[in-house]
């Protein structure tokens, strides 16, 4: 493991690789802030989705789909350390307990909170409800603009990425996956 003087040098090699004056007055506490930053945006390798998804309630008969959509979230491509940043879709059809809903932001925050890209993350929540909910169906749609893609590269501004997983019933019955489908596209709350 590296130490967070070491990661702090690292970073001012980088400012001397980009700036004529890499000491100058406003990169002078640059590495520090930036580890900081660090220390918030990849939050997720200290983390573990056992620990999230632990603590379920009885269903009490429930069997329907458990949705929470629109879920936020923020990442870092692997490829180039650019951000990237949508919403996630996150169902599961439950067998016999539930989980809070917070929890289902809490996961894909798990995830996306590490050097990632988001045919991963969209497979490693969908793998995370499965193993740890055991539900009859888990679905994972999340949907992403990237700024690999929008400030370098080929530049598509409006350009969005869409994965998915389905899992259970979600993937072996087109009828569960229009009921997910319809109450993703669904109006949301008004104020």
């Amino acid at each position: 493991m590296v130490s967070r003087n070491e990661a702090e040098s690292a970073v001012k090699t980088l400012l001397e690789y980009l700036e004529a004056d890499a000491d100058r007055e406003g990169l002078g506490r640059t590495p520090e802030r930036v580890i900081n930053s660090f220390d918030e945006i990849f939050a997720g390798y200290n983390q573990d989705a056992a620990e999230v998804l632990n603590s379920t309630f009885n269903g009490e008969g429930y069997n329907g789909i458990v949705l929470l959509r629109d879920i936020e979230f923020h990442s870092t491509c692997e490829h180039h350390l650019q951000p990237f940043k949508g919403r996630a879709h996150v169902a599961y059809i439950p067998t016999d307990r539930i989980v809070g809903i917070s929890k289902l932001a809490r996961i894909v925050d798990l995830h996306a909170r590490r050097l990632q890209n988001q045919e991963r993350i969209t497979k490693s929540v969908a793998d995370d409800l499965e193993n740890h909910l055991n539900p009859l169906g888990a679905a994972v749609i999340i949907e992403a603009a990237h700024g690999c893609m929008q400030c370098r590269g080929v530049m598509k501004q409006n350009s969005i990425m869409t994965t998915s997983a389905m899992r259970g019933v979600f993937f072996e019955k087109s009828e569960a996956r229009t009921e997910l489908m319809q109450l993703i596209r669904s109006s949301p709350l008004s104020n």
